[in-house]
């Protein structure tokens, strides 16, 4: 309905979007300052895309409600920064340019033209000045100096060890790209691999990534915990037992150090690198070995459930236990991983029930150590489980008597004492395997030098470029190695030759520090300048998918506290605020996806009823941090709104330009003004508080309301009636900001909406005319509460058990029933 003619009024949405948009550009209206005053800022930040073709409702969805944000802060009078960029290096965009047979940079740059075009159809409040791209040379030069950085601090290291790899993609993935033991890109069953990677150390920052989720109180409470139990940090004993043979200490991390003498065997991971020095016969040395290749070919997920029967290998190998002299037997079970403390742990079958089922499988012996209580006695003979809970120590020796918290300090005060052990603290997270054997990334910037080992590019000779390669398949190692004139090099250090490091970069990297960029982005002498980053950090409000919850979102806290530590940064955390939205959906539940064929796109939707009536759709249809269930059905209702009571509503105008802070006493108003008064103040501080929240969908439903009930014929006041145009026009903006600059300028404005202010709402009118009721319980007054004179019983009662006075007398008793004399008298039977 491209000019409107249903509700027989003519609102021609093609060169209404085309007109702002273009006006918008031409002013500058989006360019953020240099500069800003830091009290009066806001950094608005989505995360920015995958430029994997054109963008779909999800991604309109995404950007639509930090528009909105962004708005509403530019019309509350904030320095608002607003920018975008594309995640355009890795494995999204690889795989598709394969798929196709075309180069990945011509998919990637032909991808962004195309969905760049398309957000600047939607209206989008970027600041396009400050757009960044992954991929090109002026940007993945300071992810190169990034590495550099944390190099030079011993935090970027290079080592063998067991990896993450995806047999179909051919490439190393972190941890935190694997879900349920599968890649999460392709789907694959993700194996283990032996080879030398570089990795970050990000373990070394792990108790200020949990001490500091304290400092964000914005962020939502199920990412704080997600993120809390990915790293996994846990307080107890590290314990030395001697390998019987060699004399070699095997060091044992556990929180129950007060079951230490009901150890009978210690499980040994697969991976773990005590195996090859264990002087195990020809015999089990090669059952350990068939073990090994079984055990890599499963997941970490698989390996470490709780659930699932539990297997192992006897090593014929023994150790001593510290505390008794007990010898312990060793075995290799792949529940065990070799990146949780030292990749060994200690059996107590009597009082974990992992180890209880092992145990019981291979006839393991098992010991009672603690017991339910002084009078209650176990026997291993007749328990059908382990009992894990606390009680008193038993059968071990000194300790016996102790329990609970005493019992762990004194066993852990001994193994200080005599030099067996230490108190430590074990972490989940590993750190973070960044060598990917892909080629399109950011190349590491390393040369390997035979005699002076892994050198950093000079900062001068930055960017390592990389090259155009049209080979450019997945073969289990990079690419780039078959490129002769990429890898010859001259070592820094001592001038001889030497080879660049084939490796690209985790695309997760690229995303670590991105929203630096954006405050300064056309900087070529550093990757930004500090005194700017710091006047807009940290980001006021962070809108994207939970699914980074254990990903982006703790490395780019990482880079943040480590830039931090090197004087670029004051801020200790990236962004205050963090707001998870919704999926979109098909009709049928599915997420909309590409790679499902399910996607429906703006543009579509956009051609037929605007971009406006498209945002509001989208708005209406379910809370933010909702799931949505696209349809096209659900944008008839808000069009209807759009067309037949908002586009219409400056006809109403009476042109009185009002003050737009005047607050009208009771005095000055007629009864039918002064219900719409009350009525517009009301929405003025709906919409406002839904906005804060958010939740689009009760402020248009809260501007409904007041449209519905504004009937200008009975409004005598111009000012009144004047402020009640110009006020929803405002309220409108940020949600149809097309439509409201059109409007505003009908009413003679010629600044746009955008800068005209955000109403405020008169306090002494958002109650309005308000009654007391008397509440009583079982015919007892125990509060009087004040309500609106037009409140239903079901306001009365809600403010009613609002009351602490009255809730006091209802706690523990169960209500019979209430009765309600209207604008009089609650009365509440209870009993009990």
């Amino acid at each position: 309905m491209e000019t409107g003619e249903k509700s027989g009024r003519k609102y021609d949405f093609k060169k209404v979007e085309e007109k702002w948009q273009a006006r918008w550009e031409r002013d500058g209206l989006f360019r953020a300052a240099d500069n800003p005053d830091h009290n009066n800022k806001f950094y608005m930040l989505v995360m920015f895309a995958y430029p994997s073709g054109d963008i779909h409702m999800g991604h309109f969805r995404n950007y639509i409600i930090g528009d909105a944000v962004a708005r509403r802060q530019m019309m509350l009078g904030k320095d608002v920064l607003h920018p975008f960029g594309w995640d355009a290096f890795g494995l999204p965009a690889e795989r598709a340019a394969i798929q196709r047979g075309i180069h990945p940079n011509d998919w990637t740059v032909k991808n962004i033209e195309v969905s760049r075009k398309t957000l600047q159809k939607v209206g989008i409040s970027f600041d396009w000045s400050r757009e960044v791209s992954s991929c090109f040379p002026d940007y993945y030069k300071w992810t190169q100096w990034m590495f550099i950085e944390l190099f030079k601090k011993g935090l970027a290291y290079r080592q063998r060890g067991y990896v993450n790899w995806c047999p179909e993609d051919k490439t190393v993935l972190a941890n935190e790209q694997v879900k349920e033991g599968r890649c999460e890109r392709c789907g694959t069953l993700v194996e283990k691999k032996d080879q030398i990677q570089w990795y970050f150390k990000i373990t070394a920052y792990a108790d200020r990534l949990i001490d500091d989720l304290d400092k964000l109180p914005g962020w939502p409470e199920n990412v704080k915990t997600m993120q809390r139990e990915w790293i996994g940090r846990s307080r107890g004993l590290e314990i030395d037992f001697t390998v019987e043979a060699t004399g070699e200490k095997i060091a044992v991390f556990t929180t129950r150090p007060d079951t230490v003498y009901g150890v009978t065997f210690m499980a040994i991971a697969p991976e773990a690198e005590i195996l090859r020095r264990l002087k195990m016969t020809p015999d089990s040395a090669a059952k350990v070995a068939e073990y090994k290749q079984m055990a890599l070919r499963r997941s970490d997920i698989e390996r470490s459930a709780a659930t699932g029967d539990k297997d192992g290998v006897f090593t014929g190998q023994y150790a001593i236990n510290p505390y008794s002299g007990e010898r312990v037997q060793l075995w290799v079970a792949d529940y065990v991983l070799a990146g949780y403390g030292t990749g060994v742990v200690m059996g107590v079958p009597g009082h974990d029930t992992r180890d209880w089922a092992f145990a019981r499988k291979y006839d393991i012996p098992i010991k009672i150590v603690i017991h339910p209580n002084a009078k209650t006695t176990l026997d291993a003979e007749t328990m059908s489980d382990a009992f894990v809970e606390y009680g008193p120590m038993v059968n071990s020796g000194p300790f016996n008597g102790k329990a609970g918290e005493a019992a762990i300090e004194a066993v852990s005060d001994y193994a200080e004492q005599k030099g067996v052990g230490r108190r430590k603290v074990n972490y989940k997270l590993k750190d973070w395997s960044i060598s990917r054997q892909r080629y399109w990334g950011c190349p590491i910037p390393i040369i390997h030098c035979e005699k002076c080992g892994p050198q950093a590019v000079p900062e001068g000779q930055l960017p390592v470029l990389l090259p155009r390669v049209e080979n450019y398949t997945p073969k289990g190692r990079s690419p780039l190695a078959d490129v002769p004139e990429f890898m010859a090099a001259v070592c820094p250090k001592c001038g001889g030759k030497a080879e660049r490091d084939p490796d690209t970069m985790d695309t997760f990297v690229c995303s670590s520090w991105y929203y630096l960029r954006y405050c300064d982005a056309q900087n070529d002498r550093a990757p930004f300048d500090p005194k700017k980053a710091n006047a807009w950090l940290p980001i006021d409000l962070y809108v994207g998918g939970i699914t980074h919850a254990t990903g982006h979102l703790i490395y780019f806290r990482f880079f943040n506290k480590f830039l931090g530590d090197i004087g670029w940064l004051d801020c200790d955390e990236p962004s205050e605020r963090l707001f998870n939205h919704g999926m979109v959906c098909d009709t049928s539940g599915e997420v909309m996806s590409k790679s499902k064929g399910n996607v429906v796109s703006p543009i579509d939707v956009m051609g037929r009823h605007g971009v406006d009536i498209a945002r509001l759709a989208m708005y209406f249809t379910a809370p933010s941090e909702k799931e949505v269930l696209w349809s096209a059905d659900g944008i008839t209702g808000v069009e209807k709104f759009v067309l037949n009571r908002l586009v219409p509503l400056v006809q109403s105008y009476r042109r009185t330009k009002p003050d737009l802070k005047r607050y009208f006493k009771p005095g000055e108003l007629s009864e039918d003004e002064r219900a719409i008064y009350i009525k517009l103040n009301q929405t003025i501080r709906r919409v406002g508080e839904s906005m804060d929240r958010l939740q689009y969908n009760t402020a248009i439903s809260a501007l409904m309301e007041l449209l519905r009930d504004y009937e200008p014929a009975k409004i005598k006041s111009d000012a009144l009636n004047d402020q009640i145009v110009l006020k929803a026009i405002q309220l409108a903006a940020p949600m149809t900001p097309h439509v409201a600059e059109e409007l505003w300028e009908s009413a003679g404005f010629s600044q746009s909406v955008f800068k005209s202010g955000w109403p405020e709402f008169d306090p002494d009118a958002v109650q309005g005319d308000q009654i007391e009721i008397a509440v009583q319980i079982n015919g007892k007054l125990r509060d009087t509460i004040k309500v609106a004179v037009d409140a239903s019983q079901v306001d009365v009662e809600a403010a009613a058990m609002a009351s602490g006075k009255v809730s006091a007398h209802l706690a523990g008793k169960q209500v019979i029933k209430k009765i309600y004399v209207p604008g009089k008298l609650l009365s509440i039977v209870v009993k009990g």
